[in-house]
């Protein structure tokens, strides 16, 4: 996890392709040749970085769906762990980001789970469409919508700035499930 931790926060700061092998040990204090004892290569690391963050989130679906909460607040939840398991778990990766780094084996594994995730938030929005709690639209737009919303906070938070991840993720989730409500969107 402290590999992960680092080479998030590497990637993050500079890039996947800016970020070295060397720079990941470094911050953990190990050698190089440590760090290929735990993975044979960067990319591998990015692929654990993505694996661990799904598996976090579709454990967080899993949990809510079996909730019996109304929709909005499990979408709620769900923004709100979104948040701190990409500012905090892993210290700002973009979870959908740098999939062009993956290998096609790999790429094809995250986006199988990732479709998951995507599928599980798009049937909170139908669940909240058909109870009457956020308007009708397009739940597979409004997903889109959302996940893009809370993916692209990594490339522009700072641990150092105004607002932590907490104010950041309620901010978020009251914003995004308020405009949900306010109308329909066909």
């Amino acid at each position: 996890m402290e590999i992960l931790k680092s080479a998030a926060k590497a990637f993050r700061k500079l890039g996947y392709h800016g970020a070295t092998v060397e720079q990941i040990a470094a911050a953990l204090h190990m050698k190089k040749g440590n760090l290929y004892y735990y993975f044979k290569n960067k990319e591998e690391i990015l692929f654990a970085c993505h694996n661990y963050s799904l598996d976090r989130l579709n454990q967080i679906l899993d949990e809510i769906e079996q909730s019996g909460l109304r929709a909005d607040d499990k979408l709620r939840q769900l923004i709100v762990a979104f948040v701190h398991t990409i500012l905090d778990e892993l210290h700002g990766t973009a979870l959908f980001l740098d999939l062009e780094a993956l290998s096609p084996a790999h790429l094809k594994a995250v986006i199988v789970r990732r479709d998951q995730f995507d599928r599980g938030v798009r049937q909170v929005l139908e669940e909240g469409m058909n109870e009457g709690t956020f308007g009708r639209g397009d739940p597979k737009l409004l997903a889109f919508a959302l996940l893009g919303a809370v993916n692209w906070i990594p490339r522009w938070f700072s641990p150092e700035g105004p607002a932590s991840s907490q104010e950041i993720a309620d901010y978020f989730a009251r914003f995004l499930i308020e405009g949900l409500r306010a109308t329909t969107l066909d």
